[in-house]
């Protein structure tokens, strides 16, 4: 999949989305892959076109229906980085 823009979401667009946002740039330099864009924001502001996959935790999935299911990973757990790596890996993202 190819991907330049990644936004995390949460509520406030402040706190846990952060912290996913820093997650993502560490894991994308782990797994070798440079050149993406990565954001935080809230989840008002995703929508098609926003970015080329979205990031949220499991509690926030219902509020980003409008992006196609190809284009979302939902986290079980924010704070792990070997879910979000697995979840990043199944997508095949390439810069």
């Amino acid at each position: 999949m190819k991907v330049s823009k990644i936004m995390c979401a949460c509520g406030s667009g402040l706190g846990s989305s952060l912290m996913v946002e820093m997650n993502i740039q560490d894991v994308l330099k782990k797994m070798g892959i440079e050149g993406i864009s990565v954001s935080h924001s809230t989840t008002s502001d995703v929508k098609p076109g926003a970015a080329d996959l979205f990031v949220v935790g499991r509690d926030l999935a219902d509020f980003i229906k409008d992006v196609p299911e190809e284009q979302i990973v939902v986290l079980q757990n924010i704070i792990d980085k070997n879910e979000l790596e697995e979840k990043l890996r199944e997508k095949n993202i390439e810069a």
